[in-house]
C-alpha cells in the first residue's frame, strides 16, 4: 500500500486510485444525436448528483436493475428560492401518481418540468425520502451552495407507494428492470437526485443512471391537454419571456 504521509507518496495513491476506479456512462438511446447529449452519469447506491439543466432538456432517469430508487428535487436554477412544490404537483393535476403527462409544479404555480414518458410505473410522491436519502440531497444542494431549509420534500421515482382503502399508504416496489422516466425542462433548473431506500422499502438500491440531452421541440408535445396544466404552462411561459426580455434590456 502506499503512504500517505508524504506529498508523494499522497498524489502516487490518488492516482493509483483513480486509474482503478470504473466509470461507467449510461448508453446514448438510439435516436439521439451524441452531440446533443448534455449529461451522462450511473449514480451508484447510496450517491447523490447535483445537475444544472437548461430549458429544453430532456432528461431520462433509468433503473437497470430494477432495484433503484431516485429521490428529486429540482429549484428554478436563476432564482432558487422557487423550487419544487411537491403539494401543488399532487394537488392542481388532481393525481397523486405519477405518470406521462404530469407536471412537476414550483411554489409559484409554474411547470419546472414534465414527465413525458413512462415506463416504470412505479412513484411515490406521498413518503419523501428516508433521513439517508435526505443527507445526500442536502450534501448535492451543498455543492450548489444551498442550505438544508433550501431543499423541501421530495419525490420518488422506480420505487412505489400507494394509498390503500383504509387509507394506509403501502410500498409497491419497483417496476421492471431497464424502465426508464423522461422528464421535459421547462424552466433552467438545479436538480437534486439521490438514490436511496424508501421509507416504506429499505432494500438496498441499485444503480441510477441519468442521461439528458438538448430536445427543445418536447416543450410543444407534452401529452397533456388539461386545463389545469395548459394554465401552469401560459403561467410559464410567461415568466421564460419576462426573464429573456429583462436580460436584453439590461
Amino acid at each position: 500500500m502506499t503512504s500517505t504521509h508524504s506529498t508523494d507518496g499522497a498524489r502516487a495513491h490518488a492516482r493509483a486510485q483513480a486509474a482503478a476506479a470504473t466509470l461507467v456512462r449510461p448508453e446514448t438511446p438510439v435516436g439521439v444525436d451524441p452531440a446533443a447529449v448534455v449529461v451522462a452519469q450511473r449514480i451508484p447506491s447510496g450517491s447523490y448528483a447535483n445537475i444544472m439543466l437548461g430549458r429544453g432538456t430532456r432528461v431520462r432517469f433509468a433503473d437497470p436493475t430494477g432495484t433503484t430508487c431516485a429521490h428529486l428535487f429540482l429549484l428554478r436554477a436563476e432564482s432558487p428560492w422557487e423550487r419544487l412544490n411537491v403539494a401543488d404537483t399532487v394537488k392542481v393535476p388532481w393525481q397523486a401518481y405519477l405518470s406521462a403527462g404530469h407536471p412537476l409544479l414550483s411554489d409559484q404555480g409554474r411547470v419546472l418540468a414534465t414527465v413525458v414518458a413512462d415506463s416504470a410505473g412505479h412513484h411515490d410522491t406521498l413518503c419523501g425520502p428516508t433521513a439517508e436519502g435526505r443527507h445526500q440531497l442536502h450534501l448535492a444542494g451543498a455543492k450548489q451552495g444551498l442550505e438544508p431549509r433550501d431543499i423541501g420534500p421530495s419525490i420518488a421515482l422506480f420505487r412505489g407507494a400507494r394509498v390503500a382503502a383504509d387509507g394506509a399508504i403501502e410500498p409497491t416496489g419497483n417496476g421492471p428492470a431497464g424502465a426508464t422516466v423522461d422528464l421535459i425542462i421547462h424552466l433552467p433548473v438545479t436538480l437534486l437526485v439521490a438514490n436511496a431506500a424508501h421509507p416504506l422499502d429499505d432494500r438496498p438500491t441499485g444503480d441510477l443512471d441519468v442521461l439528458a440531452w438538448s430536445s427543445p421541440a418536447d416543450l410543444d408535445a407534452t401529452p397533456n391537454d388539461d386545463p389545469e396544466y395548459r394554465r401552469a404552462v401560459d403561467n410559464t411561459e410567461a415568466a421564460w419571456a419576462a426573464a429573456q426580455n429583462t436580460e436584453v434590456l439590461a
